[in-house]
């Protein structure tokens, strides 16, 4: 098993975001990036601006991951895990595809490959050879490519609830009372 460091560097470069649709202020990024000549400020500032395709909204809204279905501690982190993994291995797909279409990994849709891959799982109780089956995944040509948006905005609400029920906003004690 590797050992880590005693001492790891970092570098710290401030930016300073003012931008509509952005909340303004400074930005402190921390970087394992050492040389300042090789890797300007500048340059990170726009790489920090560029990460759209965050994990954490992928996770949330694609991957459904806004609500752990689980209830015990230990199978909550087990469900984090499994999404985590299908992200890593979707993430990879889209790399495979990218580079063989021959466009940046970051412009290829992942809502697009999820939806190829969804389509294509029934072909996994076959027999199909796991060469075969990935290579049916990433023969679409060329990948769904998402448009670049740096200054899109759009407001986090609801459409609609998902149930017609009402919210619970008391103890489900008092309502058992009231029914009784």
């Amino acid at each position: 098993m590797p050992s880590c460091p005693n001492v790891l560097a970092l570098r710290e470069v401030r930016i300073h975001v003012a931008q509509k649709g952005f909340r303004t202020g400074n930005l402190v990024i921390v970087t394992t990036l050492l040389d300042p000549q090789q890797y300007p400020a500048a340059d990170i500032a726009t790489l920090y601006r560029g990460r759209r395709n965050s994990t954490c909204g992928v996770l949330k809204i694609v991957l459904q991951m806004d609500h752990l279905r689980c209830k015990t501690p230990h199978r909550v982190r087990k469900e984090f895990y499994m999404h985590l993994a299908a992200y890593n291995l979707i993430r990879q797909l889209t790399a495979v595809a990218a580079f063989r279409a021959g466009v940046e990994p970051w412009t290829v849709s992942f809502k697009g490959a999820l939806q190829t891959i969804n389509h294509l799982l029934p072909a996994l109780g076959s027999r199909v050879s796991t060469a075969d089956w990935c290579d049916a995944v990433l023969r679409p040509s060329p990948p769904m490519v998402v448009g670049n948006r740096p200054d899109r905005f759009e407001p986090r609400v609801k459409k609609r609830r998902s149930k017609k029920y009402k919210l619970m906003r008391e103890p489900r004690a008092n309502y058992k009372k009231r029914a009784a």
